[in-house]
Formats: structure tokens, C-alpha cells, sequence
């Protein structure tokens, strides 16, 4: 599979403590019903910096545990951190998506999330080899978007729009489905597992003038690939300069798709 292609920063970790409080908002009636209960194992697959690692462990305290995953060594010292600070039960390893070490039907929950799209051409075989984790009775959950739907209100550099078009193209360059969470359902199933629930909605995020969103954090990863040159990342650096200094409210809407099934 592809190298994950964002970097982590300050502001990137930021990020995804947003994501992760919208999502915690919206879902955490799901997560429960799919497992997150006080006592449970769960494992975090995909887990970035553990934004979502945190709130899960919060939810199987005492007696539970989660183990978090991503084969970025980067964003697991990030994950391993906030967990020590937080006295979480958490224990970090690093594999694959596909292959991550961790003991067959060992779990009550296992989640991805936006990690599919990263993973163009592997999405089933990803899905498969969660579906092996889980007991009898534990579910998998997934959670991904429709980058093709996702719009954002206020004022916006058209360097921004740029940016974000390279960015799409280094997904789709990849094999990346653009839209994988509107297939989150087919691939549970085809995976073996029974269907409990599958649904959409659209988030509303006010972004700080200072966040830049995955485009930006990719930069490196488009700079390497040939999407990107030296000139266009000073240039779209600078857009982003100017509207921190406006300081003028951003609205992003972000169409967010759930599904979880179980084994039997």
C-alpha cells in the first residue's frame, strides 16, 4: 500500500482533535451500540495521532483497553502521548491496515476511519482482514467520506482550491476512491459480517483562520510526486498567510458516512 502522505504538526494534530469532537458528537450513541462499553477491547486501526483513540479509551474505562494502530511511527508518538497524559489504557503498535499483527477474534470492536480512501485497490482486503479481529458477536466500524461533496463557506484563496484539486489528483493517482463511504455498506458484507447500521450526514465545522486541512499536510508527498513545485508551495503558503491575517470566518461541510456489522 501507498506511504501515508500527511505530516504531522501542531496544526495538523489539531485537526483531527476537531474531527474527532464532531465525530464523538454525532456517533458516540453508535460507537456504544457497536461496542464501545466500559470493560471492552477495542483496536483503533488507522489510528493517526489517536484523536479517536483518546475518546474510545475514555468510553471502555476502567476495565477496557484499546489497541491503536497506524504504520506511521510519527502520528503513534503523537497517539502514545496524549494516552500517557491522559492515564489512558492505551497500547500503541505499528503495521499495515491489512496485516496488523494484532490476535484473531481477540476484539468486541474494531474501527477504521478515513483510511480507505488512502488505501485505493486494498479497500476489500482491508475490510477482510478486520473482519478475522473481531469475536463472534464484536463488530467492525467504519467511517469515511465523499471527498467529491465536501464545500466550504467563506473566503477562500483560489490557491487554496489549487491545492485541493493536486491533492485529489495524488489520491486518485494512487487508486483512491474519492467516494469510499458511500460503499462502506458492500464492503462489511462482502467481508462476511452481518449489517447493523449504515448512515450519512453532513458536518458543520468553523475552522480557525490558522488550519489548512490534509491538502496542505500533503504538501511534501506532492512536491515528491511531481504534483507540486517549490514556486506553487511558496506561493499557496502565502494565500494561507493572507487569510490567517483577515482572520475571516471558514464554514467546511464534510459529508461523513458510518456503517458497522458484526460477526456472527
Amino acid at each position: 500500500m501507498p506511504d501515508y502522505p500527511l505530516a504531522m504538526s501542531d496544526l495538523e494534530i489539531a485537526r483531527y482533535q476537531l474531527m474527532a469532537d464532531a465525530a464523538m458528537r454525532a456517533e458516540r450513541e453508535l460507537w456504544t451500540h457497536a461496542g464501545a462499553a466500559p470493560g471492552a477491547r477495542v483496536a483503533d486501526v488507522g489510528c493517526g495521532p489517536g484523536a479517536v483513540t483518546q475518546r474510545l479509551a475514555q468510553l471502555v474505562l476502567p476495565d477496557g483497553h484499546v489497541h491503536a494502530v497506524d504504520r506511521d511511527r510519527e502520528a503513534l508518538a503523537v497517539t502514545r502521548a496524549l494516552a500517557a497524559e491522559g492515564d489512558l489504557p492505551v497500547e500503541v503498535s505499528v503495521a499495515p491496515a491489512d496485516d496488523t499483527g494484532l490476535p484473531e477474534h481477540r476484539f468486541d470492536l474494531v474501527m477504521m476511519r478515513h483510511v480507505l480512501a488512502h488505501n485505493g485497490g486494498a479497500e476489500q482486503r482491508i475490510v477482510d482482514h478486520l473482519a478475522t479481529l473481531v469475536r463472534p458477536g464484536g463488530c467492525v466500524y467504519l467511517a469515511d467520506s465523499d471527498l467529491t461533496m465536501m464545500r466550504i463557506r467563506g473566503p477562500v484563496d483560489p490557491a487554496s482550491f489549487e491545492l485541493h484539486s493536486r491533492y485529489t489528483e495524488l489520491l486518485l493517482r494512487r487508486g483512491g476512491d474519492l467516494g469510499v463511504g458511500l460503499h462502506l455498506d458492500e464492503l462489511l458484507v462482502t467481508a462476511g459480517l452481518k449489517l447493523l447500521d449504515f448512515r450519512g450526514r453532513i458536518d458543520i465545522v468553523e475552522l480557525p483562520s490558522s488550519m489548512h486541512g490534509p491538502a496542505w499536510a500533503a504538501r511534501e508527498t506532492l512536491l515528491v510526486e511531481g504534483l507540486a513545485t517549490e514556486e506553487e508551495l511558496a506561493g499557496w503558503e502565502k494565500a494561507f498567510r493572507r487569510n490567517e491575517r483577515r482572520a475571516l470566518p471558514r464554514t467546511l461541510f464534510v459529508p461523513q458516512f458510518t456503517a458497522y456489522a458484526r460477526l456472527p
